[in-house]
């Protein structure tokens, strides 16, 4: 395989997940971060994470507002700290405190937000702060805006079809 293929490959999710151990989505997840020169382990795209999450090996903490899983919605099971707060999302300064209550520095965590922004910070924060393995989960939740500057079509956890809930 030529390593263009190879770097092509990165930028899709890895087709037919059910043939692929978690081990081998971390690869993949940890090839995309070197790639894309991030600090944390690497990212993954929403169905990998489900897969990993469903697995039991990994952590999914879901880091927008509390209001934004009110209001748009949450993974069923995911766990939730804040890397922002309130209408004017302003940065948690626990945040880093909060997430080593839920996880061990050691421990394999899939950071999610809205569109994969706000987690890739948070992931380089918690990264900076001793833990070894944050991935972030790709296209966030509900995706880029698309041409009409609307969220849902291109991209994200509920685009993928992949399970959520609304309070």
């Amino acid at each position: 395989m030529s390593t263009a293929t190879v770097d092509a490959s990165l930028d899709a999710p890895l087709s037919d997940l059910a043939a692929h151990t978690p081990a081998d989505i971390l690869s993949q997840a940890r090839l995309r971060g070197q790639q894309s020169g991030a600090i944390y382990a690497g990212g993954v795209y929403p169905p990998e994470a489900w897969a990993l999450f469903q697995a039991g090996a990994a952590q999914l903490v879901d880091v927008r507002s509390a209001e934004e899983l009110k209001f748009v919605g949450h993974v069923p099971g995911g766990q939730h700290v804040a890397w922002m707060t309130g209408a004017a999302l302003v940065k948690n300064p626990r945040f880093v405190r909060e997430l080593e209550k839920i996880a061990s520095k050691d421990s394999v965590i899939l950071l999610l937000c809205r569109s994969g922004k706000r987690s890739a910070a948070a992931a380089e924060a918690a990264t900076l702060a001793g833990f070894t393995a944050v991935y972030n989960v790709l296209e966030g939740f509900e995706g880029d805006l698309d041409t009409q500057q609307r969220r849902g079509d291109s991209g994200g956890w509920r685009h993928w079809g992949l399970p959520w809930v609304q309070d």
